[in-house]
C-alpha cells in the first residue's frame, strides 16, 4: 500500500493510499474508492482441495509467511483508472513497511509527499516535521486494512471478505469479495497476487473505476535506517 504490523482490527477498510482524481496526491476518501490508505497481507481463504487430496498451500501458510519479514523495502507504481479518462492517473515512489511501526510511503510523481501510516492514522511530512491528517472512522478503518493485507494479519479480512485463495506460495493469488455492506457499496472485487511478498494489489469498483497497485524490486533484507526509525518515532 498491502502496506505496520498492527495486529488490531481490521475490519471494513482498505488501503488509505488512493491518487487523488485530480492532484496525484493519497487522500483517504481515494482510498475507500481504492486501496480504502490504506498498504501491508492478511490476506488468505482455504483453497479448495480435490476431494481425498491435502491442501498443498492454505490461508494459514500465506499469512504466516506474509508476517514473517521484519522490515520491507520497495517501490510501487499506482495507476487510477477512471471511465472518463482514456488514459490512467499513475503515480510512483518508494515504500517501507516496518512490523510494529507502520508503513512509509514515500511519493515522487507527478508529486513529492511522504507519508507514514500505522494503527492510529495517517500523518503527512510537511516543512515542519509529521503531522497527523484529520481522521475519520472509516479512514482509520482502510489504514489497518491495508496494513493487514501488507503484513498477513488475516483476522479481519475474515470477517469483512469472502476469501478464494489458489496456487502455491512463490506464485498466489487471493480474491476477497466485500461482505460488509459499506464495503459492497464501494468494491466489486479485491484481487492481490504475490510470491514470498505482495506483488499486486487490484481494487475493482461498483462504478466500473479501478485501482492498481504494483509493488516491485521489494526486499526484506535490509534493516531500518537511521533516518526510517526517525520518522517511525516521532
Amino acid at each position: 500500500m498491502i502496506f505496520c504490523h498492527p495486529r488490531s482490527s481490521v475490519g471494513a477498510s482498505l488501503l488509505a493510499m488512493v491518487v487523488n482524481d485530480n492532484t496525484g496526491y493519497l487522500t483517504l476518501r481515494g482510498a475507500l474508492r481504492f486501496f480504502a490508505s490504506k498498504l501491508a497481507p492478511t490476506v488468505f481463504c482455504l483453497l479448495l482441495a480435490t476431494p481425498g487430496l491435502a491442501m498443498a498451500f492454505d490461508l494459514q501458510q500465506l499469512s504466516d509467511q506474509l508476517a514473517r519479514p521484519e522490515v520491507i523495502h520497495g517501490q510501487f507504481i499506482q495507476e487510477k483508472h477512471l471511465r472518463a479518462l482514456p488514459q490512467p492517473l499513475t503515480s510512483k515512489g518508494t515504500f517501507v513497511l516496518a512490523k510494529n511501526h507502520g508503513l512509509l510511503w514515500l511519493l515522487k510523481t507527478p508529486l513529492q509527499q511522504d507519508y507514514r501510516i500505522t494503527d492510529q492514522g495517517i500523518a503527512r511530512r510537511d516543512a515542519s516535521g509529521w503531522q497527523m491528517l484529520p481522521g475519520k472512522s472509516a479512514g482509520a478503518e482502510q489504514n489497518r486494512l491495508f496494513l493487514a493485507v501488507l503484513q498477513g494479519d488475516s483476522s479481519g479480512l475474515q470477517r469483512d471478505f469472502e476469501l478464494s485463495l489458489s496456487g502455491e506460495a512463490q506464485d498466489w493469488r487471493l480474491t476477497l469479495v466485500p461482505r460488509s455492506m459499506l464495503l459492497k457499496q464501494v468494491f466489486t472485487r479485491i484481487n492481490i497476487t504475490g510470491g514470498e511478498l505482495v506483488h499486486s494489489i487490484e481494487l475493482l469498483e461498483t462504478q466500473g473505476d479501478s485501482t492498481l497497485l504494483r509493488m516491485q524490486d521489494s526486499v526484506s533484507s535490509q534493516p531500518l535506517s537511521d533516518a526510517e526509525q526517525h520518522d517511525f518515532a516521532e
